[in-house]
């Protein structure tokens, strides 16, 4: 390593030393001190990873000399500590690796050097499903329907975790991977021997799920990659990058009675959608983090890829180390924190010189109100005092949409006052429908609430609010109040420390009597693991076309994600899921008029049973301790008796079984030493024509698999049954399912294919409408290249590499958009699909592309910033316009080249092991 700017240096802590690369080797030529945290993170990054080749002074510099308004800048390689991944996107991460070792064998390499390079952990969160619910055995059932449906999958983890060195599976049933990397996996400051003894360095990370930012909230610096970025990252590769933008958001005050960590991180996500952070950096500071617990900014943290930042921030502070304290850490790290931090000035004081920012953005925490987010998009915030308006105006555009909007003398509302004024109707003679669910008979109208989950990382890291949703229960149970018979009720703890706490406070009793007990640890309902609805709700719901809901505490409500039958649906605090539950229905104006009835008739309101802030607090200091955490951390990666039993193949490489769930991806097929060039793509066909704001849950394959979809039908194909075929998530390892459900989403809109919903499209050479799989693979048969045609914010949402990996084993070339996202973008040059986008102002409507054109493209050998696209429609006519190669790096043209980011590795560590033989 070199070590241009003589940074190497020694830290005594309590007369231990350890090696470490001093930030003010550089203050003779630089004013650091003015950095933001995060970037002083990188910079210590560049220092200590110097090799002359990757990263050089060059680097160095344009981190040190970093110009806050000068736009991104120079490009870094950022080697991260370590790499954290989630079954569903590390299943197909350890099936590449698996893969690779294939190759390479065939390249005539070593596999063994097939390895992560860097320490990655594998957390499996994301299988289990709520097939069961409102029992005091849901968790036992639904942990053994899991391990049924997913054995295949289990038994190639245990293979990798003995097979590969440097890689730790924490196993099903521990929690949400996001709170096992909060309490347990982070350490703050990492450290590693070298030749020099012990070096100390920030704990980074890069994680195969967006919402990785959640342990920025521990002044960790990480964000979600794709599975892609992940594996190359593993194998020793840098993460390219523009030294970012760094908006700094300044907290002032302290949040009211009554507001919760959940409404303060909804308020943020809407300040920081309307303010457009999308690729850059979000840092915290003022006065306002004085006040703010760890578990706070954890939740903030989390969401950053709801708001479009890179990455949501926290620095470290005295609140960080009591932190580190309370979950378990053990002396030595908390104090190696705390006094690296203090050296490196990475320590945050009340009323400390404030780092300049390429912006600043302000809240006053006694600003934020109790609010929910909804109903498609997280960023869509609405103050409680308005949530039900905002649903009879949303109710209404579906309605009048669909055709069914009743007119004002036949609508009937049941509601307080009796109110039949037009654009509050609920229903009509159609819209309610009578229900008998195992012996109790309602009407089912609008606005119902079928699905109440406390679930996802976001909140249940959070003892705040968890508190308060017992808290909630225990009140509303005193009151005589349950949960309406048609919600389905869930609580899925992000970690086991989770139910030990509320159990010790007395609180899970009343949680459970209202019908959330525990069904699972680990993601369930944000991510479609909603699991099915009672049959006779789902009928109702088609026989009424109604517009149910679902309210959960998560971070996602993407259309056609939580439940194919709940196309509204509300994310808020898990007290107000509570809420909700008891309701009954987003159509109640829950914050003024009573929630229900007790015995003796007298209303009950949110305020009569919402706690305060004292009430938590007091709950939180007496049962919360450090003993807790390590009591549940003791044994974290032995698993249960069913875990450890099960059967694991042996080998180097891996022997692929004939299996529905893993198999030996083509992606390295016919592959040799040395890449081809870089050829023109003529005459391509438009695939999929999609407005904007389409997401990777519209792109990659998601929830559940329709007996009836391509998908459906290749696993029945193979003598599976509809009821065993599981998730898209689960059979990520499966690229035979996984091209046949991309872009089958049930809610996709293909303007190829007017007047249709979900995987259709137009096959042009014949004109007829057909699933998007069938006609990709007839335009493959003819050796015809594709291309999909978007437009803003294209590829929004979660970190899924199945949404490039897809995208191009279905022939998909390249993308022209108006904008992307940046991990998507990211994903599909990682994947040899060239992202390309609209010149500003342009779009596809401005230039009058239906999507019936043939579309070319120019050579990109020369690696051009833009290309001139031709395309030709049916009758002849010229259209050509500029478009934009967003292939941002040389290093991501390296990739390019050689195929994508796997080839590229593959290709190095097959060179390197023909010269050390």
């Amino acid at each position: 390593m070199s070590n241009s700017y003589n940074a190497r240096g020694t830290l005594d802590v309590k007369g231990k030393q350890y090696e470490i690369y001093r930030l003010d080797a550089l203050r003779d030529q630089y004013d650091i001190d003015r950095l933001p945290f995060s970037l002083k993170v990188l910079l210590e990054n560049q220092l200590r990873k110097e090799d002359g080749k990757n990263i050089g002074p060059e680097q160095i510099k344009a981190i040190a000399e970093w110009d806050p308004h000068g736009g991104p800048g120079n490009q870094v390689s950022f080697m991260p500590a370590r790499v954290v991944l989630q079954d569903f996107t590390g299943v197909p991460a350890v099936v590449d690796l698996a893969a690779m070792r294939d190759a390479m064998k065939r390249l005539g390499g070593n596999p063994d050097l097939i390895n992560p390079l860097e320490p990655a952990d594998l957390v499996i969160d994301h299988s289990v499903m709520v097939d069961h619910f409102g029992t005091s055995n849901a968790l036992d059932l639904n942990s053994k329907i899991e391990f049924k449906r997913n054995e295949e999958r289990y038994k190639f983890l245990r293979w990798g975790q003995k097979a590969f060195s440097n890689f730790r599976v924490v196993p099903p049933g521990t929690g949400i991977v996001h709170q096992v990397n909060l309490e347990y996996l982070s350490k703050g400051v990492f450290t590693k021997e070298t030749e020099n003894g012990t070096q100390a360095y920030p704990d980074t990370l890069v994680g195969t799920d967006s919402h990785t930012t959640m342990v920025n909230g521990l002044g960790v610096l990480g964000w979600g990659v794709g599975g892609i970025e992940a594996e190359a990252a593993m194998l020793g590769q840098p993460i390219t990058m523009l030294v970012p933008e760094v908006i700094g958001f300044r907290l002032s005050g302290e949040l009211r009675e009554g507001a919760t960590a959940t409404d303060l991180v909804l308020t943020v996500t809407e300040q920081l959608r309307k303010k457009g952070v999308v690729g850059k950096f979000v840092e915290f500071f003022g006065d306002g983090l004085d006040n703010l617990p760890l578990a706070d900014r954890a939740t903030i943290g989390n969401m950053a890829p709801e708001y479009g930042a890179t990455c949501g921030i926290f620095p470290i502070d005295k609140e960080t180390i009591e932190y580190l304290r309370v979950s378990g850490r053990d002396q030595e790290t908390i104090d190696l924190v705390e006094a690296y931090a203090r050296e490196q000035g990475m320590w945050r004081e009340t009323g400390s010189r404030e780092a300049e920012y390429t912006d600043v953005v302000e809240l006053d925490l006694g600003d934020v109100v109790p609010s929910i987010a909804g109903p498609r998009r997280p960023q869509d915030r609405i103050p409680l005092t308005n949530a039900k308006s905002a649903f009879l105006e949303y109710l209404e555009e579906e309605l009048t949409a669909r055709g069914t909007m009743p007119d004002a003398e036949e609508a009937r509302f049941e509601g307080e006052g009796g109110s039949t004024a037009p654009g509050q109707a609920l229903w009509h003679e159609k819209g309610a429908i009578k229900v008998n669910n195992e012996g109790e008979e309602f009407m089912l109208k609008h606005g119902d609430v079928v699905i109440a989950a406390i679930t996802s990382c976001t909140n249940t890291s959070n003892p705040a609010v968890l508190v308060a949703a017992g808290l909630v229960a225990k009140k509303a149970r005193e009151r005589g109040l349950t949960s309406k018979p048609w919600v389905k009720t869930s609580f899925a703890p992000g970690s086991q420390v989770v139910p030990a706490y509320l159990g010790e406070a007395g609180l899970m009793e009343p949680l459970q009597a209202l019908g959330f007990d525990v069904v699972g640890f680990g993601c369930t309902t944000c991510i479609g693991n909603s699991g099915p609805l009672p049959e006779p709700i789902s009928e109702a719901i088609r026989e009424g076309d109604l517009n149910v809901a679902g309210v959960l505490s998560g971070n996602r409500n993407f259309e056609g994600r939580i439940h194919p039958d709940v196309p509204a649906n509300y994310l808020a605090s898990p007290p107000l899921v509570v809420a909700y539950a008891l309701a009954g229905s987003v159509a109640k104006d829950i914050a003024h008029d009573p929630l229900e009835y007790d015995a003796d008739g007298n209303p009950v309101y949110l305020k009569d049973i919402w706690p305060s802030q004292k009430e938590i607090s007091d709950i939180i200091e007496e049962y919360i301790n450090y003993k807790m955490y390590r009591e549940q951390y003791a044994n974290v990666f032995e698993g249960s008796k069913t875990w450890r039993e099960l059967p694991a193949p042996e080998g180097q490489t891996y022997e692929w079984p004939d299996s529905s769930y893993v198999r030996n991806p083509p992606y390295f097929e016919g592959m040799d030493m040395e890449p081809g060039d870089i050829s023109e793509i003529k005459q391509a066909r438009c695939l999929v024509k999609v407005g904007d704001s389409i997401t990777t849950d519209h792109i990659s394959p998601a929830g559940a698999i329709k007996a009836d979809s391509p998908a459906g039908e290749y696993l029945r194909s193979l003598g599976i049954l509809p009821q065993d075929f599981n998730s898209y998530g689960s059979r990520r390892g499966n690229h035979e399912v996984m091209m046949r459900g991309t872009f089958a989403n049930v809610r996709l809109k293909n303007q190829l294919a007017p007047g249709t919903q979900g995987s259709w499209t137009t096959f042009f050479p014949t004109g007829e409408q057909t699933s998007i799989f069938d006609a990709a693979m007839r335009y493959k048969e003819q050796g015809t290249p594709l291309v999909v045609l978007a437009g803003k914010e294209y590829g929004t949402g979660s970190s899924r590499d199945w949404a490039a990996k897809g995208t191009a084993l279905l022939g998909v070339r390249f993308v022209i958009a108006e904008s992307y996202e940046r991990i998507h973008r990211s994903n599909l040059v990682g994947f040899g699909v060239v992202p390309l986008q609209f010149s500003e102002g342009e779009n596809a409507e401005s230039l009058g592309l239906t999507g019936e054109e043939t579309f070319s493209v120019g050579s990109l050998d020369s690696e051009p910033d833009s290309v001139t696209v031709r395309a030709v429609t049916p009758d002849g006519e010229v259209k050509s316009f500029e478009a934009r190669v967003r292939i941002d790096t040389p290093t991501e043209w390296g990739y390019f080249r050689n195929g994508g980011i796997l080839h590229y590795v593959l290709r190095d560590l097959a060179q390197r092991s023909h010269q050390a033989a």
